[in-house]
């Protein structure tokens, strides 16, 4: 294509807008897994309400995974105008959800070492 079709070449030679993407994949799917750990371990020693939990923690992964998916092409635009692909308040609730189920896996390790 050319500048006459509106198109002005590549934005960012660096691929800034794969790597956003691929980092929101990554820690989807990280906190996919962990919750997936965290329910099966908490099923297989009876602690039903901890297992609900790694069952949440894994839907919030899946819903950044998806979201994140659904999302790629919107971070061509700002990228090219020179705005920021920074989503704070997506950032805020995935960094607290992983500390809140991080800290749920690590009372609950605790629980079952003591019951040990």
């Amino acid at each position: 294509m050319s500048d006459a079709d509106g198109y002005h070449g590549v934005a960012d030679p660096g691929l800034q807008q794969e790597r956003t993407a691929l980092a929101w994949e990554r820690t989807a799917i990280s906190s996919m897994a962990a919750g997936i750990l965290l329910a099966r371990f908490a099923a297989a020693n009876a602690h039903p309400t901890l297992s609900a939990v790694g069952v949440i923690q894994s839907i919030i992964g899946a819903v950044v995974l998806v979201w994140a998916g659904l999302h790629y092409d919107d971070l061509h635009l700002p990228i090219r105008s020179g705005r920021s692909v920074v989503h704070p308040s997506a950032a805020r609730l995935l960094g607290l959800s992983t500390v809140v189920f991080s800290g749920f896996a690590f009372v609950f390790a605790l629980i079952v070492i003591s019951d040990g």
